[in-house]
């Protein structure tokens, strides 16, 4: 995949991430003031409710203070409190009933129009006529219903028309409250009746009227008990509350109001409406805002953003009242406390999301490491396979020669050429097919006992001429006691092999080798140490990848396929070892093998 490509899909797949993160801001966002706006609703619900209640309380303290002084008046007023509190009653049952009869109303609207809807040409008749001649099997006959065509602008209706001929001389009246359509039905091809339910109840009419009257007595009642005497007790009166509100107004504000018994019906109120917040309180002198009390820690001025404000006694009538304020200072925590587990599942599929990105960017640019480095194994691999079958090819032809072929010393030394070119030929072509075995799970090792003191000697005399070409120096220290391990003696040896093998081509000079076997415990160490060119630690972390090789400077300089490593880091795990490595930048590099002994 080309890297234009692969920065498209991530540039894309970075925009889809963005917009499903805008998308969970907003949404977030949005609740957030919409659980704002209930909460600002609930605090001035809750202060509205405490302003009236001091209010009340400000009244019954007053009537009380009154009834001391004019204990006479006692009866009265309480009459009279028992008179409004029925005629609020009365009023609420009247608003009830009201509330009632307009929903039959609404319900009965509703029903007309979808009728009218589906059958335009509906006709209105009255109880009187159906009841005499629709349910008189007799006098329906007479009954006749024709189509009739009604401009209206530009359009034409069709409306129905139903009439007798000749009306009966008594007709019945009606007997309920229904109201009667004439249709036509167009899939039965004749006419029919709907009934709709009545569009009030005549009963709860009747109710109402009779409330109403009662409710007038009694307001007439109230207005002239209030002027019978001098001395009459204190009412609800429009002239009485005047005068509540003129001895109301000669106290200072300080007096009128009680802050404990405020703070305490605000907790309450706040409470019922599962606010359960600290809060500050202040309360001012109305316009003047003079602070006459303050409860809790006010700083300054109140933030207005998180402040709630509301007029003590607004219902009086002589002079502006006092002004009542609260704040809470951690509205923010307890809006975010209800969001909890929305903001908790939203992050959630955030970190998922992220974590899948990621995770997808990281596949990609894996798999164009390894689509990279597997192009560079086959150039490698055509290159280790190119300079066998050319040597091949050289020594064949030669061998057409006659001159050559007369001379059996050089036919002898061209056959040797192919034979070794053709056993390094099959080596390269095993190697990739024990990888091939390994990665499919197919490869199959023999379990026996191997002494790998023995081993790594068998090792070292079979390197002995690549180690003499490349004038290579082997220090050999066999110090385990037990050498004794179970596996396959073969692979056990290629992987001796391939880590002397890289210790000779990683030198820059003449190789500087040292091999150690050591006990420790019940386990055996193979550490084998050259002095080459040594790797970083970047280097380190990738030299157990397929295909990785580790860059000289000339791509084939060194050769091989980059299977090497992995190949002897999978063998031996499959005999339950573990390989260490060891490297330093231009210093060398140590490779330790562990493996479990036997006795």
């Amino acid at each position: 995949m080309k890297r234009r490509s692969i920065g498209l899909i991530i540039g894309l797949m970075l925009f889809a991430l963005l917009g499903v993160i805008a998308m969970q801001y907003y949404f977030i966002r949005q609740s957030y003031h919409l659980k704002a706006q209930i909460f600002d609703e609930a605090v001035r619900a809750a202060l509205n409710t405490v302003v009236l209640k001091a209010e009340k309380k400000e009244a019954i303290d007053f009537i009380e203070a009154e009834e001391a002084k004019n204990i006479k008046n006692k009866k009265i007023r309480e009459q009279q409190q028992q008179q409004l509190e029925a005629q609020w009653q009365a009023k609420a049952f009247l608003d009830r009933m009201r509330k009632k009869q307009r929903h039959i109303d609404t319900e009965f609207r509703e029903l007309e129009s979808e009728l009218k809807r589906q059958f335009p040409s509906a006709t209105f008749i009255s109880n009187s006529f159906y009841e005499t001649y629709m349910k008189d099997p007799k006098l329906k006959k007479l009954v006749k219903v024709s189509f009739q065509q009604q401009s209206e602008g530009i359009y034409q209706r069709n409306s129905l028309e139903v009439y007798v001929d000749k009306p009966v001389a008594n007709p019945k009246g009606a007997k309920d409250d229904s109201v009667r359509y004439v249709i036509f039905d167009d899939y039965m091809w004749g006419w029919d009746v709907v009934v709709l339910p009545p569009p009030r109840d005549r009963a709860l009419d009747e109710q109402i009227k009779k409330y109403e009257e009662q409710e007038k007595i009694r307001q007439a009642s109230l207005f002239f008990d209030s002027f019978l005497t001098e001395s009459s007790a204190p009412g609800a009166s429009v002239i009485e509350n005047l005068a509540n509100d003129f001895e109301l107004a000669k106290q200072p504000l300080k007096k009128r109001i009680n802050p404990a018994y405020i703070k305490r019906q605000l907790k309450e109120e706040l409470n019922n409406r599962d606010i359960n917040l600290p809060f500050n309180m202040m309360i001012t002198e109305g316009q003047e805002d003079s602070v006459l009390f303050q409860l809790a820690s006010f700083n300054g001025d109140i933030d207005k953003k998180n402040s709630y404000s509301t007029l003590l006694f607004p219902n009086s009538m002589i002079r502006s009242s006092g002004k009542l304020s609260i704040n809470f200072p951690n509205k923010k925590s307890l809006l975010y406390g209800n969001m909890g587990v929305m903001l908790g599942s939203s992050a959630a599929l955030l970190l998922v999301l992220i974590g899948c990105f990621a995770y997808t960017i990281f596949i990609i640019l894996r798999q164009k490491k390894i689509s990279e480095m597997k192009t560079d194994f086959i150039n490698n691999m055509t290159h280790e396979f190119k300079t066998p079958v050319a040597t091949i090819m050289i020594a064949s032809e030669s061998l057409k020669d006659p001159e050559i072929t007369t001379d059996s010393k050089r036919v002898d030394r061209l056959a040797n050429i192919i034979y070794d070119e053709n056993v390094r030929l099959g080596n390269h072509i095993e190697r990739v097919l024990n990888i091939a075995r390994i990665d499919k799970g197919s490869l199959k090792m023999e379990q026996q006992e191997v002494n790998m003191n023995d081993l790594v000697a068998a090792v070292i005399d079979s390197m002995d001429l690549q180690l003499k070409k490349r004038e290579a120096k082997v220090e050999l220290h066999i110090n385990a006691s037990n050498g004794n391990v179970v596996g396959d003696e073969l692979h056990l040896s290629n992987v001796l092999f391939n880590l002397i093998d890289n210790a000779i081509k990683y030198s820059k000079d003449a190789p500087d080798i040292t091999i150690k076997t050591r006990n420790v415990g019940n386990n055996i160490h193979i550490n084998i140490t050259d002095k080459g060119i040594g790797m970083s630690r970047d280097q380190l972390s990738k030299i157990f990848d397929q295909f990785y090789r580790v860059s000289t400077g000339n791509l084939h300089d060194v050769k091989g396929f980059g299977l090497g490593l992995s190949y002897v880091q999978d063998i031996i795990k499959r005999m339950k070892g573990t390989v260490k490595v060891k490297s330093e930048k231009n210093k060398g590099t140590e490779f330790e093998l562990t493996l479990p002994t036997i006795n």
